[in-house]
């Protein structure tokens, strides 16, 4: 079985979080929500400002994967309720 490493929770969020760092690899996102708008996991553009989407959203709940680059990123919640994340680094044996 391989290791995970979960880089980041949210707990009962309904508005969107302060933007985080990632190495780059493989990762699993995991969101639940009682009250639904959607949930989008994005990536800081190289402008320096603009947040692009890197995964597609989530309108329920829900888990993806994603081969991400190293960079700030951010959890976008839009009109979303009671929502609970994580974002896990999946480590594949080599």
């Amino acid at each position: 079985m391989a290791n995970r490493l979960t880089l980041k929770t949210w707990s009962n969020i309904s508005a969107t979080p302060a933007a985080f760092g990632l190495p780059g690899g493989l990762y699993g996102l995991t969101v639940m929500g009682t009250g639904f708008g959607t949930v989008t996991l994005q990536r800081l553009a190289p402008d320096g400002s603009t947040y692009v989407t890197c995964l597609t959203q989530f309108s329920a709940n829900g888990y993806a994967t994603a081969q991400l680059p190293s960079g700030k990123y951010q959890l976008t919640v839009a009109t979303a309720t009671a929502i609970y994340a994580d974002i896990v680094a999946i480590d594949e044996p080599v």
